[in-house]
C-alpha cells in the first residue's frame, strides 16, 4: 500500500480532531486520540494489516500541545480581554493552543503562517465571530512575541 502523505494543512486539522478529546476525557491517551483523528475520514492513511502512518509533524503537534498545554493557556489568558479561558468554545481553544505552540515553539513555520492556518482551521470548525476572535487573540501574541526579540 502506497504511504498518503498530508500536508501541513491537512496534518493541523488532524492534531485539532486528535486534541478535542482531551479537554473531555481524561482516559484517553495521545496514541488513541490520534489513531481517531487518522481513522476519521481518512482510510487511506490505514494500512492492509490495520497500522497507521502517523505523520511526524501531527505527532510533534499533538505531543507539544500536550506537554505545554498550561502554559499555552496562560499565554492565552494573558491576551484575552474581557473573557476567561472557559468562555471559549473548545474547537477555538483547541485552534489558539495549536497555533501558539507553532509561534513559539516551531521555528519552521512563521507566525504569520500559524496565524493564518488557525484562520483556516476556524473558518472550517466555527464562525466568523470566532475567527475575528483568533485573529484578535494570535496578533496580539505575535506582537508580543515581536516585540521581545
Amino acid at each position: 500500500m502506497n504511504r498518503v502523505e498530508l500536508t501541513r494543512h491537512e496534518i493541523r486539522e488532524k492534531a485539532l480532531q486528535a486534541l478535542y478529546p482531551f479537554d473531555f476525557d481524561g482516559e484517553v491517551n495521545k496514541a488513541e486520540a490520534i489513531e481517531y483523528a487518522l481513522a476519521y475520514n481518512n482510510a487511506e492513511v490505514v494500512s492492509e494489516d490495520g497500522e497507521m502512518f502517523v505523520p511526524g509533524y501531527l505527532d510533534v503537534l499533538v505531543t507539544g500541545v500536550c506537554n505545554h498545554k498550561a502554559e499555552l493557556d496562560e499565554l492565552i489568558k494573558a491576551n484575552l480581554k474581557k473573557w476567561t479561558l472557559n468562555r471559549i468554545a473548545k474547537p477555538d481553544l483547541i485552534i489558539l493552543r495549536l497555533a501558539v505552540y507553532e509561534i513559539k515553539y516551531v521555528e519552521q513555520v512563521p507566525a504569520k503562517v500559524a496565524l493564518n492556518e488557525a484562520l483556516e482551521l476556524t473558518k472550517k470548525y466555527s464562525d466568523d465571530e470566532s475567527r475575528k476572535f483568533v485573529n484578535g487573540v494570535l496578533s496580539n501574541i505575535i506582537a508580543k512575541e515581536d516585540s521581545e526579540k
